[in-house]
């Protein structure tokens, strides 16, 4: 490289290299040449250095960059506005553009583009509406062009203003593939489907975006069937799918548990992509645990070649579901003998091992192990495990005593692990106690009383239950419907007590009679077997 070899290089050379560097150090390396040759004068080198500490993560040395300038361009100021817009930084944003107009420079179109992108990615439709306005009234300065036009459409469709959004699509003069994207998956994130589908009919040309927003909006309603059969038409299409393609796909058979669909899947990532890419070996990973085939998880994981922290995580919680308690955190110990540390979501699922299967001694030293070793304060969620653990393992007081030292305030599933755990332990005063604390949280739901019923019921305690059920009635409580599902040739099949609105709702009421019948010709021979064999011997 020429900086390793004594060389001097131009600013040019500088320029094209400030575009590679993906760590800090390098891209440090690299600001430290270019104020040894004296090029940190330059707008255009400065400009560079700014977007390079963005992309690397650093936002504290960017705007030091900024700030030490002695003269800021329009590109300047844009290149921060659209690093703050990535990471979602608004006040910032607003600021740096009022700091800018009071410093005399004119916005252009990317400015605009930057403040629309900031405000949509944070759903703040109130500032994303005064930049619109400020762009009317500026329009005749300067002819903003298409992409300030499809910038506020997508600040629209990302808060949710789907009829605004629409109006704006239609009195467009022009339109290109960005504006048919932008309304199609405006309507497919809200679940119009209906209308997003209508859209992407209607599109002069479909690519790939285009597919990936329908398939995405299909994938949040758990459709396979659609999707698939999207999928089908996206590769007689000569389409070639992409990871957000296949994401959606596996994310989809992951949720509704089909395992035939998600093999056939499974299938196209590894001829498109192999199993070198993690993001996709880790929703592998995750759909044939949530399947049922922790074997096969384990077959995905082992052929993954390279294995960041997300491929990691997904096999421990995998484990974790299926109560391999130990495996799961052998697992753990191995991850971090490679070197890797674990994130928030890692520890979750290590304490969530230890919960399935008792382990609390180990549990707490990871827990302890949070602040002083990974350098992480422990959220709602870790405190949530920490206190299922304890109260699972009839550690109840220990359990409460924590949750007291919480920093934030406790959440349903916290408390819900106290009650169940006392029903489990037939503490009443506890559950008493826990229930308080979960109405006070949520006083319209159903989950405290019920929870406390169960409680009540459990130590045959009838006449307390009988008032849980008067006091739900009285408060116009109702407990919410039972429902249950199953997959059928890919589609989900949805039944919710006392409903009888399924089409075949007739079929299954015979079969269900059928089987009754079975089951009780089955008990009542099994009783004829139980009274022969216990009855004594005439002899």
């Amino acid at each position: 490289m020429l900086l390793s070899e004594s060389a001097f290089p131009d600013e040019h050379t500088l320029l094209a290299l400030l575009k590679s560097p993906k760590r800090l150090s390098t891209g440090k390396q690299i600001h430290a040449h270019v104020v040894i040759n004296g090029f940190d004068s330059h707008v255009y080198i400065q400009n560079s250095l700014i977007k390079m500490y963005f992309e690397v993560g650093e936002i504290s040395l960017a705007r030091m960059v900024f700030r030490y300038m002695s003269k800021h361009d329009v590109v300047s100021y844009n290149i921060m506005l659209s690093g703050y817009a990535r990471r979602r930084l608004i006040s910032e944003a607003i600021e740096l553009f009022r700091e800018m107009a009071s410093s005399g420079t004119e916005p252009d179109q990317y400015t605009m583009v930057a403040l629309l992108m900031c405000t949509g990615n944070l759903k703040c439709l109130l500032i994303g509406k005064a930049v619109h306005s400020f762009i009317i009234r500026r329009m005749s300065l300067g002819g903003w062009g298409l992409i300030v036009s499809n910038a506020i459409l997508d600040m629209y469709a990302k808060c949710e203003e789907m009829n605004i959004a629409r109006k704006l699509f239609y009195g467009f003069y022009e339109k290109d593939d960005v504006s048919w994207n932008t309304i199609i998956s405006g309507f497919a994130n809200i679940g119009e489907l209906e209308l997003a589908s209508k859209f992407f009919s209607e599109a002069p040309r479909r690519d790939l975006i285009s597919w990936n927003s329908l398939l995405a909006g299909y994938a949040r309603k758990k459709d396979l069937t659609t999707i698939m059969r999207l999928f089908d038409d996206l590769l007689a299409q000569n389409i070639k799918p992409n990871k957000v393609t296949f994401i959606a796909l596996v994310g989809t058979a992951t949720e509704t548990g089909v395992l035939n669909q998600g093999r056939t899947i499974h299938g196209w990532v590894v001829k498109a992509y192999g199993l070198e890419d993690a993001i996709l070996g880790s929703a592998l990973i995750d759909m044939y645990s949530k399947c049922g085939k922790i074997e096969c998880s384990h077959i995905v994981f082992e052929k993954v070649a390279d294995k960041d922290i997300t491929v990691w995580t997904a096999m421990i919680a995998g484990l974790a579901f299926h109560g391999h308690g130990l495996k799961s955190i052998e697992l753990f110990r191995e991850m971090e003998k490679q070197g890797l540390v674990p994130n928030s979501v890692t520890l979750i699922a290590a304490l969530t091992a230890c919960t399935h299967s008792g382990l609390v001694d180990t549990g707490n030293r990871i827990f302890e192990n949070m602040r002083e070793i990974y350098k992480f304060e422990p959220g709602v969620e870790h405190y949530g495990c920490m206190v299922d653990l304890l109260s699972r393992s009839g550690r109840l007081f220990e359990a409460v005593d924590l949750i007291k030292k919480m920093p934030m305030k406790p959440t349903r599933s916290v408390w819900g692990s106290i009650l169940s755990a006392s029903k489990a332990y037939q503490n009443t005063d506890l559950a008493e106690a826990a229930s308080k604390a979960l109405l006070e949280l949520e006083p319209d739901e159903e989950v405290g009383y019920i929870l406390l019923s169960n409680v009540y019921a459990s130590c045959e305690q009838w006449s307390d239950c009988d008032k849980i059920r008067e006091i739900m009635e009285r408060k116009g409580v109702k407990k919410a419907a039972g429902c249950s599902s199953v997959v059928v040739d890919g589609v989900v099949h949805e039944f919710i007590s006392s409903d009888k609105r399924h089409h075949k709702w007739g079929e299954i009421s015979c079969v269900l009679c059928d089987l009754h019948r079975l089951m009780k010709v089955d008990a009542e021979v099994g009783f004829d077997i139980f009274r022969q064999f216990s009855a004594p011997d005439s002899d």
